[in-house]
């Protein structure tokens, strides 16, 4: 290895540490709705704007000791570790497209480069805001589908073609692979596993106004109740009350626009707030988000079908593990605390650096089920 290399090698990992500090700008305020442009960094506690010289990715937080030089308040860890997995990983695709491969890309093929950049920054982004808030902003996963599809047209090896037709074709085939594909799985949940019992104190308050439903414990926003027509909330009411009515013992159906006490309908626009006592409520559930399948379609924009396929069997996959590793540790009320954007972004980071690989066993596998298949009709 050369002294340029060494020295390029530098400068990707500085250039991926220098992109992970705005990823974990994204990061905080993206799920907030804030700006990630303006205002300029500060520290989430104090608000003190970050000088130039204590905002050094990587080396700033380490000569503070991960705290606010002017408050002293603790700075989240994960402000280090997306700046070091970014430089890492930037740093990992540079050398596999630079000094793994015995023909090095050139040409129209080295423009992968910074699009695997950017796909990396953006799983990056998509999987610390799904830990944090188990959402996956639109700007993430619909801007990925057009920004992927846009990178294909252009950059046609993404799609492994010399051709903008066919690239243009395979990144649509691989939105409809990812999107179609977990939307399935998605809506086929929803019929064996789309309620949830919640029990509750007994007593319970339970109220309905302003757009939410709100519990002892959280508030649920209406949207997130009622994504299909066929959506609603059970309850078996000690009491309920609103306007001017008040029932008990009564069986309760609440629907996106009308509630149903006892099988009498009412519009909600024209009763207000309402007020519920009960010891359990059974609630709508989605067996899995719809930022997931936007996240898989932005992966089949920028990388085809293939890599969405692999990037459910792989995440699937690891998500098993992981459930069966915390029900061997008794830590299974942990499960539904684990979003499964991040198993996503585990199968497409695999494939960014192993799609060659892959590509080759897939191609194996179906040549031999086409000759199977093939060996058994003739003998038919």
């Amino acid at each position: 290895m050369t002294g340029l290399q060494l020295y390029l090698d530098f400068v990707v990992f500085t250039f991926g540490a220098v992109i992970g500090s705005f990823l974990n700008v994204c990061v905080h305020r993206m799920p907030r709705d804030e700006s990630i442009v303006s205002p300029p960094s500060h520290c989430p506690h104090c608000n003190q704007r970050i000088r130039w010289a204590d905002n050094i990715p990587l080396v700033s937080y380490l000569l503070l000791g991960g705290r606010c030089r002017n408050c002293a308040a603790k700075i989240s860890p994960r402000y280090f570790l997306v700046e070091l997995l970014t430089a890492t990983l930037f740093l990992l695709m540079w050398l596999r497209l630079t000094q793994w491969d015995k023909q090095p890309l050139q040409g129209i093929e080295f423009l992968k480069g910074p699009v695997y950049w950017m796909i990396i920054a953006g799983l990056i982004v998509a999987t610390f805001i799904d830990f944090e808030h188990l959402i996956i902003p639109n700007e993430i996963t619909l801007g990925g589908v057009v920004v992927g599809f846009i990178c294909s047209v252009l950059v046609p090896p993404l799609q492994h073609t010399q051709s903008h037709a066919i690239a243009a074709l395979r990144s649509f085939l691989g939105i409809l692979a990812g999107g179609l594909v977990l939307f399935a799985i998605a809506e086929f949940g929803k019929l064996l596993f789309g309620r949830l019992r919640v029990p509750l104190p007994p007593g319970t308050v339970i109220m309905i106004s302003d757009g939410k439903l709100k519990l002892p414990s959280e508030e649920i926003d209406w949207p997130d109740l009622f994504f299909r027509n066929s959506d609603k909330v059970r309850v078996q009411a000690a009491s309920i009350k609103f306007a001017d009515k008040e029932f008990h013992d009564a069986a309760v159906i609440i629907r996106e626009d009308s509630i149903a006490v006892n099988g009498t309908k009412y519009l909600l626009a024209d009763i207000g707030p309402i007020e519920v006592t009960a010891n359990e409520i059974v609630i709508p559930r989605e067996a899995m988000g719809f930022g997931d399948v936007k996240l898989l379609a932005a992966i089949g924009a920028f990388l085809g079908w293939q890599a969405t396929v692999f990037s459910i069997f792989l995440s699937s996959f690891a998500g098993s593990i992981v459930g069966l590793t915390l029900i061997v540790l008794g830590k299974k009320n942990l499960q539904g605390r684990i979003p499964y954007g991040p198993y996503i972004a585990l199968g497409a980071l695999v494939w960014l650096f192993a799609q060659d690989q892959l590509l080759a066993i897939m191609a194996t596998y179906v040549g031999n089920m086409k000759d199977m298949l093939t060996f058994m009709f003739r003998r038919g």
